[in-house]
Formats: structure tokens, C-alpha cells, sequence
């Protein structure tokens, strides 16, 4: 999979669009991948660091990751500890899945400015 995550050369013709939106596919799934694997960490690190139950693990972890902010008031140090680090790393994630949602669309504009232009 990772080897469609490459771009075409300016040199090389526009990617055809069936091919495109193969592309396009692939990078949400990466980016829902991404999102996936943030949120179970979430819900682990609350669950068995900050000793909150499974839903409400659920819920700060949702939160953080979606940028609302906690729910639940942490009271033990690892949890406190867990919880400013997830949210650094929840902000960074963010700004990765929106990176890899808006890359195919940027690489396709920017090449399309690109192309050379054959005279009729």
C-alpha cells in the first residue's frame, strides 16, 4: 500500500482519475488508521493510567483526540502525566491526518501548474 502513496514526477504525465481516486482512497484509510490507533491508545492510557472506567477512557479520549478537551478530572500523577502528554500528541496527530487528507489534492494542483504546455 505504501508503495501508491508515491507521486508522480513533474516530468510524468497527470495521474489518470480512476487512478486518482484510488489515491485518494488510500490516504483516508491511512489517515482513519491513524485516527484508529490514536483513539485505542487514548482509551488504554486513561483506562489503566488514570484509572477511569472503559467508557469514560472513551470519552476523554475522544475529546482530547477531537481537540474539545477532558472530560473526567484526573486525580493520580501517571494519569495527569498521561493525559498532558496524549493531548501533545493528539495536536500533533491532527495536524498528520489533515496533512495526509490534503497531500493528494495539493500534489495534483501543483502538478497540473506544472505541466508543459504543448502548442497545438
Amino acid at each position: 500500500m505504501l508503495t501508491a502513496l508515491r507521486y508522480e514526477h513533474r516530468s510524468q504525465p497527470l495521474l489518470p482519475r480512476p487512478l486518482f481516486l484510488l489515491r485518494i482512497l488510500q490516504h483516508a484509510l491511512l489517515a482513519f488508521a491513524t485516527i484508529g490507533l490514536s483513539l485505542a491508545l487514548g482509551v488504554f492510557g486513561y483506562h489503566f493510567l488514570a484509572g477511569l472506567s472503559w467508557i469514560d477512557s472513551l470519552l476523554n479520549a475522544a475529546m482530547i483526540l477531537g481537540g474539545m478537551g477532558p472530560v473526567n478530572e484526573i486525580s493520580s500523577v501517571a494519569g495527569k502525566l498521561f493525559a498532558a502528554f496524549y493531548a501533545l500528541y493528539s495536536g500533533v496527530a491532527f495536524l498528520a491526518v489533515a496533512a495526509v487528507l490534503i497531500a493528494p489534492f495539493a500534489h495534483r494542483l501543483l502538478h497540473i501548474l506544472h505541466l508543459e504546455q504543448t502548442p497545438p
